[in-house]
């Protein structure tokens, strides 16, 4: 996600920590966002893409792509050519930015119709609005003509974070995210405590202090303080949720500093400050991820896409790992939704083509073949059931799959609190205005994490934020 640089998008599936040096930043999300060194690449399976400006032009045996540059995306520009263009005859010219980069540009061509790029990396943060914007070309035509791509495999909650209000589909996910709790099963034992499958935010509270020092210089736990919309607001308005807060009432009334939302956050910021990792202002996905890795911490709630490097080969903590549902206060559940999904845009003059890429881009067929060509550990998860009935996948995401699948098809954001919302979203409120919201009043957390304010006047300055931004928009 936008400065998040994803949750969201953790390392989703790396296999290996080299594939987090490579992403440096998007986890995010759903996950963060892409790191600066991909800055622009030419796919595989065609030119453009270099300097962000070789989406143009095309003919009737080609699709140009803009996407983000997420480790799994380079995979398939690498798979492209020998592989989709060498059974379709199309050639695919892909544009490849990092993640904040290229929400703006599709932002930009997508609004003005411009026509320029056929299909787009986006996430169910877009959807709702591009799709009532008219922005979207639907997808269902496509779909019930297709035998192969098999929409009921989609795993439900993405099919409908992906369906705009008037009940078509408007995006297919090339892979997808929740969040959980991720703990040290060893540190665990060697205190002798029990992690429940379901805890409480208290109890990992109660955890936290217990395991500060449980090793030689290791905190309670990790959790996200750097500011972004999509960084310590991505964990943090899960928190809310469960706490029995929201942004938005249902008739968009702001509730930054209601009691339930600043209660919410002095939680999570004390939290952090009494027991969480070192530098937490400034910490991310990938800090946080460093910080599990490195023994700096025994507990982190972030994404389960994480999970893929934690125990990947050769990481100093696999098989130490455990991994259970996102902690609760109020409400039955609080894991996130985020994907990362493909988008046709409405004045694509190659729509057939475009649809031709995102079927095989999100097929089974495709993860097989990453399976077999890069490995499983690498394949783009979290959006079919049959991944999480392969045997290979399996094997090799043994020790998170299943929580994993649970976590996804928990999550619900068309209803993630106590109370009626006015958009859809868990991590995020699905309008365009959140992202500049969202990372405003995360500087004020970040500061309150830091020491340098109090929660009540963050949270104070968010309302004002929040009612300025959206309310006095909405309410018209």
């Amino acid at each position: 996600m936008a400065g998040r640089q994803s949750p969201h998008l953790g390392p989703n599936g790396a296999g290996s920590t080299s594939r987090i040096s490579r992403r440096a930043a998007l986890g995010g999300t759903a996950g963060l966002g892409g790191a600066a060194f991909l800055s622009a690449c030419a796919g595989a399976g065609g030119g453009g893409g270099a300097g962000g400006g070789g989406g143009g032009g095309g003919d009737d045996k080609s699709v140009n792509v803009i996407m983000v540059n997420n480790p799994q995306m380079v995979d398939l520009q690498k798979l492209t050519a020998d592989n989709f263009t060498k059974d379709t005859g199309i050639k695919v010219n892909y544009t490849v930015l990092p993640e904040n980069d290229v929400r703006d540009k599709i932002s930009q061509e997508f609004s003005s119709q411009a026509g320029q790029y056929d299909v787009a990396s986006i996430s169910n943060y877009e959807v709702p609005f591009y799709s009532k914007n008219g922005w979207l070309a639907p997808l269902d035509d496509y779909i019930s003509k297709d035998s192969e791509f098999n929409q009921d495999d989609i795993l439900k909650p993405l099919a409908t974070a992906l369906t705009g209000d008037d009940g078509k589909v408007y995006a297919e996910p090339f892979y997808g995210e929740s969040s959980f709790l991720m703990y040290r099963k060893d540190i665990f034992e060697s205190k002798g405590l029990t992690m429940p499958d379901k805890p409480t935010w208290q109890e990992v509270a109660d955890f936290a202090a217990q395991l500060d020092g449980a090793a030689p210089g290791m905190k309670g736990i990790a959790l996200r303080g750097q500011p972004g919309w999509g960084q310590v607001f991505a964990p943090l308005t899960t928190v809310v949720n469960t706490f029995g807060g929201t942004w938005f009432n249902e008739d968009w009334t702001a509730q930054v500093n209601a009691p339930e939302f600043v209660e919410a956050v002095k939680f999570y910021v004390d939290l952090v400050r009494a027991h969480g990792e070192a530098g937490a202002p400034q910490a991310g996905f990938t800090e946080c991820l460093n910080g599990m890795t490195q023994s700096q911490v025994a507990m982190w709630y972030d994404a389960t896409s994480a999970a893929g490097s934690l125990d990947a080969a050769g990481s100093p903590v696999a098989g130490k790992m455990g991994y259970v549902a996102a902690p609760v206060n109020k409400t039955d559940s609080s894991g996130w939704l985020y994907t990362w999904a493909w988008g046709v845009q409405k004045a694509s003059k190659r729509q057939e083509n475009a649809w031709k890429f995102i079927s095989w881009a999100s097929s089974q067929k495709y993860e097989e073949l990453v399976g077999s060509k890069v490995g499983w550990a690498s394949v783009p998860a979290g959006k079919r059931n049959s991944t999480y009935e392969n045997a290979d996948y399996q094997k090799s995401a043994a020790p998170f799959y299943k929580a994993t699948q649970d976590a996804i098809n928990a999550a619900n954001p068309s209803d993630p609190g106590v109370q009626k919302r006015p958009a859809p979203g868990i991590q995020f409120v699905a309008i365009p205005e959140f992202a500049d919201l969202g990372t405003q009043v995360s500087q004020f957390i970040s500061s309150a994490i830091a020491g340098q304010t109090s929660v009540e006047d963050a949270c104070d300055q968010g309302q004002e934020l929040a009612t300025k931004l959206v309310t006095d928009k909405y309410k018209k």
